[in-house]
């Protein structure tokens, strides 16, 4: 569908410039699929992807040349079939370290891929799984927020509170420093979600027209679970593809959304940062929580 691939969006964006990502920055992002065939054929034909052979059988998606996503074969199939979001960190071994400190899990140890990084799994203290990647030849993505690419992370959370205070002791720079550009914020679970969800993060996909992109989805053979709504970081709805992985879309406008002011954005996340993605019925109106800076003294 034209309107949703990055080559063909009518608004238009700075030329991108090489990516070095700081600890504690959404750096990269890939889906673990039963049928990587029927993946590349349902994001290709709906961001406009194209693809190549990588390490160990991923398939990298590219937009107009750049990396901005990775497809996985899933070994066992008893696995959720996910996508997972990959914070930057200069050491693996040592993140997991702190993670585990902190209360966390360690799913996967420290693993190098060749000469492109090492990758790391593992859980906040609230269960939501989250991958670890020190980079080596391979920083992350090569093109961000704009339609094709990643555009946000959300984390639902049991405890909001509890996510504040992991998260914020543990990328305190990427979230509060003074060069910060939050690129993922949390909600909490409600009882919009069935009682059986796990916390987890939602990786969003910037689009040019969120409307558009869902009829896209529906087109492929993926199903809308939510219709567009509004949010505090821009419009978003949520579906899954023809696998049953889900991912939300994001419509933002470059001008409003991705400030070059990082004092303002950094504000704009103690905002959005509890963008609740659910329904109007259920709740939107809410006044939303601040993700806060973690106190000091405690």
């Amino acid at each position: 569908m034209a309107e949703n691939r990055a080559s063909d969006a009518e608004e238009t964006y700075p030329d991108p410039e090489p990516e070095r990502y700081p600890e504690g920055a959404p750096c990269w992002v890939d889906a673990q699929l039963a049928d990587l065939e029927a993946g590349k054929r349902f994001y290709g034909g709906l961001f406009g992807w194209s693809f190549e052979e990588s390490y160990g059988g991923t398939v990298w998606a590219y937009a107009e040349g750049d990396p901005v996503a990775a497809l996985a074969h899933k070994a066992d199939g008893r696995l959720p079939t996910v996508w997972t979001v990959y914070f930057a960190t200069p050491d693996a071994g040592a993140l997991t370290r702190r993670i585990h400190a902190a209360g966390g899990q360690i799913v996967t140890h420290p693993m190098p891929l060749g000469d492109l990084g090492t990758a790391a799994l593992v859980t906040d203290p609230d269960g939501a799984v989250f991958g670890l990647w020190q980079p080596g030849t391979h920083d992350g993505f090569g093109r961000r927020h704009r339609p094709g690419t990643f555009g946000w992370a959300q984390l639902y959370a049991r405890d909001t509170a509890a996510a504040n205070a992991f998260y914020g002791g543990l990328f305190h720079d990427a979230l509060f420093g003074p060069d910060a550009e939050p690129d993922f914020g949390r909600a909490p679970l409600t009882e919009v979600f069935p009682a059986e969800m796990p916390p987890h993060f939602l990786v969003h996909f910037q689009v040019a027209d969120c409307a558009a992109a869902l009829a896209e989805v529906a087109r492929l053979g993926g199903r809308v679970q939510v219709d567009p709504f509004v949010t505090s970081y821009g419009t978003v709805g949520v579906a899954s593809d023809d696998q049953g992985t889900s991912f939300a879309v994001l419509e933002r406008e470059w001008g409003r959304d991705r400030g070059r002011d990082s004092g303002r954005d950094r504000d704009r996340y103690e905002d959005r940062g509890a963008g609740q993605e659910r329904p109007p019925e259920a709740g939107q109106n809410e006044a939303p929580e601040p993700v806060t800076e973690p106190d000091p003294k405690r």
